[in-house]
């Protein structure tokens, strides 16, 4: 699975989203935080059948320099949970938006995704909190 960048959406904790035609959406964490992270050692992440709700903490990742909670950028049910990630947490630092996503989710509204940035706005975000 390799994304086309520009047909994602942003949070501003650095989650992306990718929807597909059934209201189901892959989600990562954008290249610019498995940077800021260093080497990710560990991924902690919910279970399949649980529901996630937005904006609300799902999980952890750890790396050698921190450990931080993640996000959803969209709630809903979790399809599938990227079990590679268990054995080889280092995919997230190889493939942010490739091998490296972490859930599958079935949205519970799609309207949810108006409040995500676009790739030019999270652009923006990025280049606004480095002249800080």
């Amino acid at each position: 699975m390799t994304l086309d960048l520009e047909s994602l959406k942003y949070s501003r904790e650095h989650e992306w989203v990718s929807v597909d035609d059934d209201d189901v959406a892959a989600v990562g964490i954008t290249d610019y935080a498995q940077e800021q992270l260093g080497d990710v050692v560990y991924v902690d992440l919910p279970e399949t059948g649980s529901h996630v709700t937005q904006h609300e903490k799902f999980g952890e990742i750890e790396s050698v320099k921190s450990v931080s909670d993640l996000f959803s950028p969209i709630g809903g049910e979790v399809m599938e949970v990227n079990l590679a990630l268990e054995d080889g947490p280092e995919g997230v630092n190889e493939e942010p938006y490739g091998s490296g996503w972490m859930l599958k989710i079935k949205m519970d509204d799609r309207r949810e995704l108006d409040s995500l940035l676009s790739q030019a706005e999270y652009t923006s975000l990025l280049a606004e909190s480095e002249q800080v």
